[in-house]
């Protein structure tokens, strides 16, 4: 099982803050996760867009070839700003 989190204006999009999805080889990395997650729909496609998106697996910042493992915690957010 995978535990998915969405944070900040990604959560806010898809108006749900986490979700449990059976793991499958399928999900060889990252990136495979994150396509399968935006093929959802619209919201989820655009909330989950590569070029505006930063993920870390099990609270590391990870780049998008991060095999993903069954029992990780894969988390997804924009880029933070300061100000």
């Amino acid at each position: 099982m995978l535990t998915i989190v969405f944070f900040a204006q990604t959560r806010e999009i898809i108006n749900q803050g986490s979700l449990s999805l059976e793991f499958t080889p399928a999900f060889k990395d990252l990136e495979t996760l994150r396509q399968h997650l935006a093929s959802k729909g619209d919201k989820w496609d655009l909330a989950l867009q590569k070029d505006k998106l930063l993920v870390a697996v099990n609270q590391q910042m990870s780049d998008w070839n991060t095999e993903v493992k069954d029992g990780d915690e894969v988390a997804f957010f924009p880029p933070v700003t300061g100000g």
